[in-house]
């Protein structure tokens, strides 16, 4: 990768500060696990009793009433205060609030806590602990000592388990797990989604060499001309491979078998960059969703990976993917399944919410508001459905705070260090209708700046809000945009102000001469409730909508370059309190919460119909 030393430092400058938790291993599926997916038990702690003592000082390591601890009665006399066990339990990966009533609305601490047995290590071999996502704040303890701890409710973590801690035999692992909303977190306290809680993504034992490759990127080099490789046949690669600790006079070999290919590189830091040339590629496209199988290896332990290989960029109003002009038919998602009123985190639940993608004859999604879980990566990657994905600072995050600055910069290296191989992400998004000031837009362009050194091989966006006017003539000119890579917008015209027939009059101005993106439109319908197209909650309405906004985006300026109305599915959301039509629910869904397609969707299916053939 040819990274410049200037690019470096600055990566180094607004890289957050090392924590407890380890560097990030990537790629877990394609290591040697032992899954603690299951039952695990849990304690209802809305005082934090295990936490703290009644002084409210955090208890000791020790202290046997500390919930970390396994609570044990040697003599009928002895006092015990917690307790885990059955019927008290809870399904991991999963929310709480799906499982049980009494989780419904809870905002607070939940103890969760299992016990496992595993081999003992190998005199070469370190083991790690590694979480999904956990939301929003975990503090991990095996064994009664704490590993780490750890923020932010859509990334992974993961903690090395010393030796000394680890046993063979009933291992008692406990997680604190807090998802008490904070006006200082990244989200903030108000959002328009549900606050689910609990460990809501795979949880794993990983058993690695002492010396391993613990992150590695590969894709195609930024400095080609992608016209001219393509003429010739000839592409160049370029990559890095991170291991966990300095090496000394190893080797790291990235080999792509269907391609007959194997290079080798020596290492003796802990760190590599490397570039070489590949004939006939393949290259990856929403009509072509071609992956390789390749292989990493350093002296002799593998990592097997599916990765593609494109190219996307801007060229003054256009989006170039591998050097042609794409529009994107986009659609937003919320990473939940609407029938069972949970989160979303299996392959089933993505392969579900992507069959309803196919359908819409859709060819990108917005994950929103918040990585999402990394099934939908990959099922992407394999449909060929690009993605924007996107952190959490959204609406009214504190700009002022440096503190939450450091929150939402590791996120973001979170979310792209876990995505970065995945292909079909295409855009990384730093945020969403944040409200302009001079304090938020030099918050949001160091999010920019840090999204580019980190990955300069996609575009970063964000969703920006439009100056509407009175005469009609809207205003894109938030000043962010002279610094996203595309410009991208939300707008409701027609739900939270005026009419649909308001779209008619319209008119657009952009005051950047970069693809225009509508990040976000629609109106809200209950399924199934049907009436004339002026009665709001009516399908009819939403319909109306549709077709309102689908006219006035064939009036766009040259660089419409695509949309991802608001929204796939119904949601819940404790914002939306009409009892006849919303019932805690945002209605702006194509689909209802039972599964069925509101007449929206076949209006938006028929234009990216139109589109597709054109």
């Amino acid at each position: 990768m040819k990274k410049s030393f200037f690019n470096l430092l600055l990566l180094m400058i607004t890289s957050v500060p090392a924590s407890s938790q380890e560097d990030l291993i990537v790629n877990i599926d394609g290591r040697e696990t032992i899954s603690l997916n299951g039952t695990w038990n849990y304690i209802i702690d809305p005082y934090e009793t295990g936490f703290y003592n009644y002084r409210y000082k955090e208890r000791d390591e020790n202290d046997p009433e500390a919930y970390w601890n396994r609570p044990v009665v040697k003599k009928k006399t002895d006092r015990v205060e917690h307790g885990y066990q059955a019927p008290y339990t809870l399904q991991v990966p999963g929310d709480w609030n799906s499982q049980r009533d009494v989780f419904k609305y809870y905002e607070g601490s939940v103890w969760y806590q299992r016990e496992f047995d595993t081999q003992d290590l190998a005199e070469n071999e370190r083991a790690y602990l590694y979480f999904g996502a956990v939301n929003y704040e975990a503090h991990v303890y095996l064994n009664g000592k704490k590993l780490g701890s750890h923020k932010g409710g859509f990334t992974p973590f993961n903690f090395h388990i010393p030796k000394k801690i680890l046993k063979s035999e009933n291992n008692f692992l406990v997680v604190k797990v807090d998802n008490k909303r904070h006006a200082q977190e990244i989200p903030t306290l108000n959002t328009d989604w549900w606050n689910f809680g609990g460990i809501t993504r795979d949880v794993k034992l990983v058993v690695v060499p002492e010396t391993f490759i613990s992150q590695y990127e590969l894709h195609l080099s930024q400095d080609q001309n992608i016209q001219q490789a393509k003429e010739k046949e000839s592409f160049e690669l370029e990559g890095r491979i991170q291991l966990n600790r300095a090496a000394k006079q190893s080797e790291v070999r990235v080999e792509i078998p269907e391609l007959k290919l194997t290079k080798s590189f020596p290492i003796t830091g802990d760190e590599l960059s490397f570039n070489f040339e590949v004939k006939n590629l393949d290259l990856w496209s929403p009509d072509n969703p071609k992956l390789y199988d390749i292989v990493f290896s350093l002296n002799g332990n593998q990592i097997n990976d599916k990765i593609g290989f494109r190219k996307i960029e801007t060229s003054g109003k256009d989006i170039l993917l591998n050097g042609e002009n794409i529009f994107l038919r986009g659609i937003s998602i919320h990473e939940e399944i609407a029938q069972d009123k949970r989160r979303a985190y299996s392959r089933e639940d993505a392969e579900q919410l992507f069959g309803y993608v196919q359908d819409l004859n859709a060819n990108m999604v917005r994950l929103a508001h918040y990585p999402h879980n990394e099934n939908m990566t990959k099922v992407a990657d394999s449909l060929g459905i690009l993605v924007w994905s996107e952190i959490p600072v959204y609406w009214t995050i504190d700009f002022e705070s440096e503190k939450v600055l450091d929150k939402a910069k590791q996120q973001l290296k979170e979310m792209v260090i876990r995505d970065r191989n995945k292909v079909s992400v295409i855009i990384w998004s730093v945020g969403n209708e944040t409200p302009v000031s001079p304090t938020r837009n030099q918050f949001m362009k160091s999010l920019i700046d840090q999204a580019k050194v980190l990955d300069d091989t996609r575009l970063v966006s964000a969703a920006l809000e439009v100056g509407y006017n009175e005469e009609g003539i809207n205003h894109i000119d938030d000043p962010l945009g002279e610094y996203t890579d595309i410009v991208s917008v939300n707008e409701y015209l027609g739900w939270y102000g005026g009419l649909p027939d308001a779209a008619q009059s319209a008119q657009w101005e952009v005051a950047y001469n970069k693809p225009l993106f509508f990040s976000e439109t629609g109106a809200g319908a209950k399924a199934g409730y049907h009436a004339e197209k002026e009665n709001r909650w009516s399908e009819e309405y939403q319909e109306w909508f549709y077709k309102e906004q689908i006219a006035m985006m064939k009036r766009m300026p040259e660089n419409y370059s695509g949309m991802s109305p608001w929204i796939l599915t119904d949601f819940r959301s404790p914002r939306r309190n009409h009892p006849v039509y919303q019932e805690g629910w945002n209605r702006k869904g194509l689909i209802g919460n039972e599964g069925n397609k509101k007449k929206a969707f076949y209006i938006l299916q028929n234009y990216y119909n139109e589109l597709e053939n054109q």
